[in-house]
């Protein structure tokens, strides 16, 4: 079995998600499906057929929940030493060498990226080609509008 990387925060946040679904949102869906039964007729009763659409997908996201985090790799970047070095969890500036527009990006698990809040996966384009790379380094990242050219500029292991 293969151990997926995940940062701390993003293995707190499954894991308060798994939480969340187990102790709020099955116990309620039960009391639904409960309260649906007592009106009758199961055959035309939208209330319960839709309550058991919902314990359908509550229990498939528990499910993928508990596999994700049986098969993390729980990375914390803080207690390795800064050595430069672009790895899973740091948090890297770059700057377009083309526009001389400045990004920075935290590296993270597949399950975490989120481009809006700068959180890039390990497996994209540009988590690929900066990892294992220095300050200072000249990175080439093969985009969809084509090669662009980044220098790090900064890594922090926050």
């Amino acid at each position: 079995m293969q151990k997926h990387p995940m940062t701390v925060a993003g293995a707190a946040a499954l894991s308060a998600e798994l939480q969340r679904l187990k102790t709020i949102e099955r116990p309620h869906i039960i009391e639904a499906i409960a309260t649906a039964r007592a009106h009758g007729d199961l055959k035309e009763n939208a209330e319960y057929h839709a309550a058991r659409e919902q314990q359908s997908f509550t229990e498939g996201r528990i499910q993928e929940l508990e596999a994700k985090l049986s098969m993390a790799q729980i990375v914390d970047i803080t207690k390795i030493p800064n050595q430069g070095k672009v790895v899973f969890g740091a948090q890297v500036s770059v700057i377009n060498l083309k526009t001389d527009v400045q990004l920075t990006y935290t590296i993270v698990g597949e399950d975490e990226a989120d481009i809006k809040l700068n959180k890039i996966s390990y497996s994209s384009p540009i988590g690929r080609a900066l990892i294992g790379k220095q300050l200072d380094d000249t990175v080439t990242v093969n985009t969809p509008g084509g090669m662009v050219e980044y220098e790090i500029v900064a890594v922090e292991y926050v």
